[in-house]
């Protein structure tokens, strides 16, 4: 075992070697312009489809429902802008989760400054919002008004404390609404089992740099390439790459390493996986709780395999820090971490703002090993010891 030891991997993952092998002919010998007609071009464009593929596979899409962005954040601007703003003549409402990413929060809020309007629903003590929360914010009034709902956007799971929200019970109560459900799908996708055609999803927001592939990368999800029937439109203009929908040369390095890191996460592989980081943060949850007052954030069971967040109830998540120097875990979301203020998720189920800056977040991956585990156990156990006989 060697220092340091990395347990912050909802923040980013490090690229597997696998993607990087998989990459590396992409840089220097397979070099060419995707929109080449010649052999140089099609060297390339036969990467990109299987790429396209295997990012479909891993969400139960089919190829030609992929379009390439520069991660979940462009992904989940092009969906809501563009629904939003294509749709403005059937209705202009909204709706979303107060303990959504700030990519969409802010997009949501950029939105309501065009004239439309927003219904962040609350969540409960776990994060979790219901389908009769959604089904009973949803609006049916004018058309082309704030009183009709175009869109409801949701993540998959949350990037802080890990809680997965109904998805499928939800897109199945909008499926035959005139609704387009949107998915941020950054923490879910690589990580639990999805399935955009059996949960009723018509977009889907994928990061690369979340699922051991490369930063820079992602993808959106469009349902059968309905584009045109949700009235998407570009963000980026003065191309008519991905079908018209997002503009630039693609860098095919990137995308032929989301495609590999799909692949890894797909089937047998994300299965397995799962159980070996749920075994983990059980033993690090039980080893931490024997030796530190803590409560768990986020539902219990409906989580990520590999997230624990929790309270610290004797000590702040800054002494924290400085106790496991070498241990690299998170205080607040990688998103916010510039901000002084508690996490905007901790506070929305009930957390004081005392509770919340004393809240940590270990995000166990696919390098930790069961001796990293018990040794931050045993670290948390002597920072605790330390700062408790200072303040004694």
């Amino acid at each position: 075992m060697q220092l340091p030891i990395y347990m912050d991997h909802h923040a980013t993952t490090p690229v597997d070697q696998r993607v990087v092998d998989a990459m590396l002919p992409y840089l220097c010998e397979k070099f060419g312009n995707v929109a080449s007609t010649h052999c140089f071009g099609q060297e390339v464009k036969d990467g990109c489809l299987n790429a396209r593929t295997d990012v479909a596979n891993l969400i139960g899409a089919t190829a030609n429902e992929i379009v390439f962005t520069s991660g979940a954040t462009e992904s989940n601007n092009t969906a809501l802008k563009g629904v939003a703003e294509g749709n403005q003549h059937k209705g202009k409402h909204l709706i979303s989760c107060v303990t959504e990413h700030r990519s969409v929060l802010d997009t949501l809020s950029y939105l309501e400054g065009r004239g439309f309007e927003v219904t962040l629903l609350p969540v409960d003590s776990d994060g979790k919002v219901t389908v009769q929360q959604v089904k009973e914010a949803i609006r049916q009034g004018a058309e082309g008004s704030t009183d009709r709902t175009t869109l409801v956007t949701l993540m998959g799971a949350n990037n802080e404390i890990g809680t997965i929200h109904p998805i499928e019970e939800v897109g199945t109560m909008l499926k035959d609404m005139d609704i387009v459900f949107h998915v941020d799908g950054a923490q879910a996708a690589g990580k639990v089992p999805f399935d955009v055609k059996k949960f009723h999803v018509d977009l889907l927001s994928i990061s690369g740099h979340k699922i051991y592939g490369p930063k820079g990368i992602g993808a959106l999800y469009i349902r059968d390439r309905a584009v045109e029937q949700m009235n998407l439109g570009p963000l980026l203009h003065g191309g008519s790459q991905e079908g018209g929908l997002r503009a630039g040369t693609l860098p095919v390095h990137l995308v032929v390493g989301l495609g590999k890191a799909a692949q890894l996460c797909s089937g047998d592989h994300l299965l397995e996986e799962n159980d070996r980081l749920f075994q983990l943060r059980e033993t690090l949850y039980n080893g931490i709780k024997k030796v530190a007052n803590v409560s768990i954030n986020g539902h219990p069971t409906d989580r990520l395999p590999g997230n624990l967040n929790l309270t610290f109830h004797d000590i702040d998540s800054e002494l924290l820090g400085i106790g496991l120097k070498g241990i690299a875990f998170s205080s607040t979301s990688a998103c916010s971490s510039s901000s002084a203020k508690p996490s905007h998720v901790l506070t929305s189920i009930g957390c004081t703002d005392t509770q919340a800056l004393s809240s940590a977040r270990f995000g166990l991956g696919r390098r930790n090993t069961l001796k990293e585990v018990e040794y931050v156990v045993e670290r948390v156990a002597q920072t605790v010891r330390k700062f408790a006989k200072v303040a004694g």
